[in-house]
């Protein structure tokens, strides 16, 4: 019998997070990875750029230093001929995604969101459109009288090609609670990516780490996942991050348990992810919250795909990460230096490019 033949439920989860030994973990999951990604040893990745389209919001989620009142100085909402400056720059250098994310704005129009993805796909026909994540679907929805349905088949006449899995952090009340009370709850974001899959869209999911949470919550968390893609198959990746909050905009309870979670921590629930999530095909590293070097050894415990280049990421580096910009030369040169074929895909994974 296959060593991977019986799923693992929230009792054997937590054992493995009791195990200190992470060098057995990192094995464990780096042989789950060969069991899902048998043919070679290929590491993924895209050439995209995350672009904020506002950073107007009414969420005050207490480890986010991004988001702006909108009578705030530096507050701002993006036209479209500054969004397809930024794409223009992307498809110069070969990018293949956008990820489009922005405040909960009350004073954004549905037309504003629905012309976005209309003009993004009319100029440019061959870019996967990564836009929108479940509290953002919410809102634009309760604010337009739509259901969560009615807008994601609105946004997809127009262009709409997948969904992020932002707006996640921990699928746990507990801790949402106590760290973004007014975003959405842990049901509504499972329900939102459940409609979404249903309309055939593929979607990321995402955890983040240093919030407060216990190893119950995180299990919590990925046996939620776990048990949608049961019924959809359309989560095409789970990235996790480490909550960054040096900023003196973060809350200071948030502040603190940021600053306890190293990058033990990281590869530890990065190996746990790994092996609960058996039906998700492919998990990222995060280079921006953990740097390159971790990023490296995470392909070790777990992970198959680098992410993104990110050509422009403001939400994390808002927040304090020090490691928000590299290259695809770069990304594929730590790929093989860890020992792996470095691979440019697109947002299905589909190959693009081997490096030699």
């Amino acid at each position: 019998m296959n060593m991977f033949d019986n799923r693992l439920q929230m009792e054997q989860a937590l054992e493995l997070f009791s195990n200190n030994n992470l060098l057995e973990l990192g094995v464990i999951a780096d042989l789950k990875r060969q069991h899902l990604h048998p043919d070679s040893e290929p590491v993924t990745f895209v050439i995209d750029r995350n672009i904020n389209y506002t950073n107007i919001c009414s969420c005050k989620c207490k480890f986010c230093a991004f988001c702006r009142d909108i009578n705030s100085p530096d507050s701002f909402v993006l036209e479209y001929e500054t969004v397809k400056s930024k794409i223009q720059e992307l498809v110069d250098l070969g990018g293949t995604q956008v990820l489009l994310q922005g405040g909960l704005n009350e004073n954004l129009s549905l037309d504003y969101h629905l012309n976005l993805v209309s003009s993004i796909r009319k100029d440019f026909p061959d870019l996967a459109i990564h836009a929108f994540s479940p509290p953002e679907i919410s809102y634009i929805a309760k604010n337009n009288n739509l259901s969560v349905e009615k807008l994601l088949e609105e946004l997809i006449l127009r262009g709409l090609s997948s969904i992020p899995g932002g707006g996640a952090e921990i699928l746990s009340d507990e801790v949402r609670s106590k760290i973004s009370p007014n975003k959405i709850s842990a049901d509504e974001w499972i329900n939102i990516m459940e409609v979404a899959h249903h309309l055939g869209l593929n979607t990321t999911a995402t955890m983040v780490i240093g919030l407060g949470e216990k190893p119950e919550n995180i299990v919590e968390h990925l046996l939620r996942i776990r048990s949608l893609q049961d019924k959809t198959s359309k989560f095409k990746a789970f990235i996790l991050w480490t909550s960054v909050a040096s900023s003196n905009s973060c809350d200071r309870y948030i502040k603190q348990k940021a600053s306890e979670i190293t990058a033990y921590d990281y590869l530890k629930t990065l190996a746990v992810s790994r092996l609960v999530l058996d039906n998700i095909p492919n998990i990222q590293t995060s280079w921006v919250t953990q740097g390159l070097k971790v990023a490296q050894l995470s392909l070790r415990f777990g992970a198959n795909d680098f992410g993104g280049t990110m050509l422009e990421e403001n939400v994390v580096r808002s927040a304090g990460a020090n490691f928000h910009k590299t290259t695809s030369d770069e990304i594929a040169r730590c790929i093989q230096k860890a020992g792996f074929t470095a691979v440019q895909r697109d947002t299905a994974y589909n190959i693009l490019n081997i490096y030699s």
